[in-house]
């Protein structure tokens, strides 16, 4: 088999959605002519652990680890978290209690720890592989990012090496959503932008996760740009058996930082406590995973804390019975300049699932046109009041006629993520 060295800061035990990517990668491209060999963080501060991760790593898989240092830990010294505390991003969701720490803490990520805050694990990692590859033939490199401290690695490798090189972006770099967020001054923009087109300069194929952030990457230099979706793996839904919820389940998984705030969502479901007798009784919001303190606050504010259930970090498998069960799925694409590329991950779980989904975001966006293609639920702006307070109750009521489900869906194999990684495996034997 030819062989492919992986970079990815995301491996399990890692949860959370990012492990997926690579993770995936490495599961299927043997099925398709490829050995991978994967390079990772020795002792990384994942935001939370998922032990259950372990198992989807194949067997006899070569995976090179080095040390990283990392300022998370410093971070939560300062702000008084405990060592073994999932940490969330204080770029997307903050406690409420520790503004100046937050901000701070953003802006020397911002601009000392270019292109993010795994950047000190560059040069230990170019010494490290260096090495490696001069014992050791690979036939190309595959970088995913973020965190684009990988894209850098494999860029500097690359060019050391002549070893042609995939580089994959999940997310994007200088358009990514957060990176006004970032406070950076015009040094730490220049620094960003110009890695950034290194990058466009020395990859020999690039690959992002939506149809929109594609076109934005080629507006700004970038070549031979195809799309990968993040895509379902069918293999996480075996032994998953669908239980319906008793209660009218309104269920989100992933982080809800406060630029997914749903505040109309909330004024719907106060409202219809109100106007439709029993359904105050009969429903329940689950929310699993980080969440902004803004969006607490807005649940409190309209008297849903006796229907709410703050669920916390869960394991995937706990997520993916949660979504089977769930009477309506929540996905919220985030309030910014270029959310219309933004396809969140966990969309393609929450098609494979065939449930309702009620998706709220900016107009023509990828993940409208996707949900509108599979015929599995509405897509909505995040004021629209009408709509979704229609389709809610909708559901509610065929919810009590026992009736919950959406139509037959249309094919979603494409997103498979067997068939995305063997789309994967087609750009590397053409490099």
């Amino acid at each position: 088999m030819k062989k492919v060295l992986i970079i990815t800061y995301y491996w399990p035990p890692s949860g959370g959605v990012g492990v997926n990517r690579c993770l995936k990668f490495a599961k299927y491209l043997r099925d398709f002519g490829w050995e991978p060999i994967i390079y990772t963080a020795e002792n990384a501060n994942y935001p939370y652990i998922d032990e259950e991760n372990l198992i989807q790593i194949p067997d006899n898989l070569t995976i090179l680890k080095h040390k990283i240092v990392e300022p998370f830990r410093f971070y939560k010294f300062i702000s008084g978290k405990k060592k073994d505390e999932g940490m969330n991003n204080p770029i997307h969701v903050r406690d409420g209690k520790r503004k100046f720490i937050n901000n701070l803490s953003i802006w020397v990520r911002g601009n000392f720890f270019i292109p993010d805050a795994r950047s000190l694990w560059i040069k230990p990692s170019v010494k490290y592989l260096s090495k490696y590859l001069k014992e050791n033939h690979v036939d190309a490199i595959l970088s995913n990012g973020p965190p684009h401290t990988n894209t850098v690695i494999a860029c500097k490798l690359s060019k050391k090496f002549n070893i042609p090189w995939l580089a994959d972006f999940q997310d994007p770099w200088t358009q990514v959503d957060y990176y006004k967020l970032l406070k950076l001054t015009k040094w730490a923009d220049n620094k960003h932008k110009k890695l950034e087109q290194e990058t466009f300069k020395t990859a020999n194929k690039i690959t992002i996760a939506s149809p929109t952030w594609k076109k934005d990457l080629e507006k700004i230099g970038a070549e031979n740009v195809d799309v990968i979706y993040w895509g379902y793996d069918e293999e996480d839904f075996s032994g998953l058996k669908q239980e319906l919820d008793k209660k009218f389940t309104v269920f989100h998984a992933g982080l809800l930082g406060f630029d997914r705030h749903p505040k109309t969502l909330f004024k719907v479901l106060h409202d219809l406590k109100d106007e439709i007798k029993g359904f105050s009784k009969d429903f329940e919001i689950r929310f699993a995973g980080f969440v902004d303190y803004s969006v607490l606050e807005t649940i409190n504010e309209f008297k849903l804390l006796e229907n709410f259930r703050n669920l916390g970090t869960i394991k995937r498998s706990e997520a993916l019975q949660q979504t089977l069960n769930s009477h309506i799925l929540l996905l919220l694409i985030n309030k910014a300049a270029n959310a219309k590329g933004r396809i969140p991950g966990k969309l393609f779980e929450l098609l494979r699932a065939n449930r309702p989904i009620l998706a709220l975001g900016v107009e023509q966006s990828d993940v409208q046109s996707i949900i509108k293609e599979s015929s599995v639920g509405e897509y909505y702006g995040y004021d629209d009041y009408e709509k979704i307070k229609r389709f809610v109750a909708n559901q509610y009521f065929e919810y009590k006629e026992r009736q919950n489900s959406p139509d037959s869906i249309s094919n979603i194999l494409k997103y498979d993520v067997r068939n995305q990684t063997k789309k994967i495996a087609g750009f590397l034997n053409k490099i």
